[in-house]
């Protein structure tokens, strides 16, 4: 599902423990680190696809919903990113972001699911990822991490 701009619907999701410390899951076979994020079905709203994604990447299912961004937030693919699969009309992906609560025991999540996206995870510092994450999704990390982080108690940090 690709809307006429060329992006596909997606959920993201920070996920952060009691100390508000975030989930940062590394991707299967890679060096690189991501939060989890998921596609949306046609049918789903973005708190299905959310908690739908949720399950299948990470083995989550006890999260409360602290709150989301207020509208979609959008990156462009770079062209040797996939964009070939598609006849040139996908760009990229437009997202909703939601900042939840781990309310589980940490022996609950379970990255190896039956279609995994990961092979490891930890808790990092709520902005260490926009530092981490590669660059064509910086821009994004930094939005969704700004514009939740006030409903922590967070500082904005400079960007």
């Amino acid at each position: 599902m690709i809307d006429a701009d060329g992006y596909r619907p997606n959920v993201g999701m920070i996920i952060c423990n009691e100390k508000d410390e975030v989930f940062w899951a590394r991707r299967i076979g890679e060096t690189s680190w991501q939060f989890p994020q998921g596609g949306m079905l046609p049918h789903e709203s973005p708190e299905e696809a959310m908690f739908r994604e949720l399950k299948e990447e990470v083995g989550i299912d006890c999260v409360r919903i602290i709150g989301r961004t207020r509208d979609w937030l959008r990156y462009d693919l770079p062209h040797n990113y996939g964009r070939r699969r598609h006849r040139g009309r996908y760009r990229g992906q437009k997202q909703i972001w939601f900042l939840l609560r781990f309310c589980g025991d940490e022996r609950q999540i379970n990255v190896a699911t039956t279609k995994p996206e990961f092979d490891d995870w930890r808790w990092v510092d709520y902005w260490m990822p926009v530092q981490e994450i590669i660059e064509f999704k910086r821009q994004v990390y930094q939005q969704a991490l700004g514009e939740l982080a006030p409903l922590l108690g967070k500082e904005m940090k400079p960007g």
